[in-house]
């Protein structure tokens, strides 16, 4: 049998649904002294598919009482950016400087650490949710490194589940230790505090 991560669409979002809905998931038990951190690994060929499918996911947890918080690292980036007054400066800048001098000041003004998990703490503390989502990860690439995001989120996200959905591959062992391979070309950096989601099991009601 194919493993989860490799099997049609519909069966992934039967495991979400059905896990993300789960008493024991949102109690975050099973889990130990780990952070409820979770990574939603998919196909960057199947990535439009995908975004519709996390808004289909959304909409459905909601409807069945499930409070969902998605925050989109790319809009946030660029809220961040308007509401520091600089983002038209960067759009007329862009033509003119190499992309190493982009990436660079961009990595300034989206510093993860000052900058943007303070943004992202500032949701949580304003909306009611029992899980949070993170997506954009791939379109804020190499400004914003997602292992970078888990590592800071640490701080601040660790009374709720959080599932970071992934444009590439995340393999976790014992032996080989953690890797996230975004777009499963890049070596995006060693991480291993955070779960595969599709090797969480639903839990199963007993009567």
């Amino acid at each position: 049998m194919k493993a989860l991560e490799q099997q049609p669409l519909q069966a992934r979002f039967d495991h979400l649904l059905k896990l993300i809905g789960s008493k024991g998931f949102l109690a975050k038990q099973g889990l130990g002294n780990e952070v409820p951190f979770f990574i939603c690994p998919y196909s960057p060929t199947e990535a439009v598919k995908f975004v519709s499918m996390i808004g289909n996911l959304s909409k459905q947890l909601r409807q069945n009482g499930v409070r969902v918080l998605e925050i989109n690292l790319y809009d946030l980036a660029i809220e961040m950016l308007k509401s520091r007054d600089v983002w038209d400066r960067i759009v007329a800048k862009e033509p003119s400087i190499s992309k190493p001098q982009l990436r660079e000041l961009l990595q300034g003004l989206l510093d993860v650490e000052r900058h943007l998990v303070p943004a992202i703490a500032d949701k949580m503390r304003s909306s009611e949710f029992d899980v949070l989502f993170i997506t954009g990860v791939g379109e804020v690439y190499p400004y914003i490194r997602s292992h970078n995001v888990l590592n800071n989120l640490q701080t601040v996200a660790k009374e709720k589940p959080t599932i970071m959905f992934y444009p590439g591959s995340y393999t976790h062992s014992p032996e080989a230790g953690a890797s996230l391979d975004l777009f499963n070309k890049l070596h995006d950096d060693n991480y291993y505090r955070a779960f595969n989601i599709f090797h969480c099991e639903v839990e199963t009601r007993t009567t």
